[in-house]
């Protein structure tokens, strides 16, 4: 299967270099800036894939704040260049979006047809993009995560392993909950849902994929120290003593059940922390 996947450098497209099969290309900004989202279109049509991976994204939850119009763009409006141009070729699209479409009320985990009311800008341009995939009418599955992490790029697993090298003591938001998600279990999710799709294209929608056990920054933060043999002591905080330009949902619990249909079970975070600090050199 010939596979086009948008991004080479971020977490999931890093490790989609790892696992993807022979002959999948990989489009970096330079070949296919999602600012331009008319370039993105262009390189389906130039590439003629047999299927799509969307794994760039406007991360950069905060700066889209004060960028939403930006952030829009690239999280919103080229996705849905994509999916129009995968659409009129008869090519599946699978997109990766987030826990951040959500509002994080209750403690109930939020079911894909749950109604979304994004928190900030951030969650609004992811949204929609979701809604620019789902108005091109073709095969595609929106893939919901959380709080993902790897030995690449910046993320919470590497800042607390930082931090926890150099200070005895760290504070950690507490009231927040969600499922943290190995960006590495992502890719194979994406692939196997890839390889679906091309067989069975009916069998698009939006689904969500999230680490198990369901945990706390904190406990999170906990887990990462006891790993890595580091002796920093992790003191709960609310969110309210660490505010930020963007709220976070306090509940980012996702109902994965969906799932089954392609053979995907939730991955377990502790053990991909392992596998991490191990990348990583941290531990042996």
């Amino acid at each position: 299967m010939t596979l086009l996947i948008f991004g080479r450098t971020g977490q999931v497209a890093t490790e989609l270099a790892r696992i993807a099969p022979a002959g999948a290309v990989f489009l970096g900004r330079d070949q296919a800036d999602l600012a331009d989202p008319a370039a993105c279109a262009a390189a389906i049509r130039a590439h003629r894939p047999a299927a799509v991976i969307n794994a760039a994204a406007w991360t950069a939850v905060d700066k889209a704040e004060t960028a939403e119009a930006a952030a829009t763009v690239v999280n919103g409006d080229a996705p849905g260049a994509m999916a129009r141009e995968c659409a009129a070729l008869g090519v599946p699209l699978v997109h990766i979006s987030t826990d951040y479409v959500f509002d994080g009320a209750g403690t109930a985990p939020f079911a894909p047809g749950h109604p979304t009311a994004p928190l900030g800008a951030y969650g609004r341009s992811k949204l929609a993009g979701e809604q620019a995939v789902r108005a091109a009418g073709g095969a595609h599955v929106i893939l919901r995560t959380s709080w993902v992490f790897s030995a690449h790029g910046s993320n919470f697993l590497k800042t607390m392993l930082r931090l926890g090298a150099t200070r005895e003591t760290l504070t950690v938001v507490a009231d927040q909950i969600g499922g943290p998600t190995p960006a590495r279990a992502i890719a194979g999710a994406c692939l196997t849902i890839a390889n679906h799709l091309t067989a069975h294209p009916q069998d698009g929608g939006t689904h969500h994929f999230a680490g198990a056990p369901d945990v706390s920054w904190a406990d999170f933060a906990r887990e990462i120290m006891a790993q890595a043999g580091l002796a920093c002591t992790i003191a709960d905080i609310p969110s309210s003593a660490y505010p930020t330009p963007a709220r976070r949902p306090a509940n980012s619990r996702l109902d994965c059940t969906g799932l089954a249909a392609f053979g995907l079970a939730r991955p377990d975070w502790r053990a991909a922390v392992h596998t991490a600090l191990h990348d990583l050199g941290a531990i042996p």
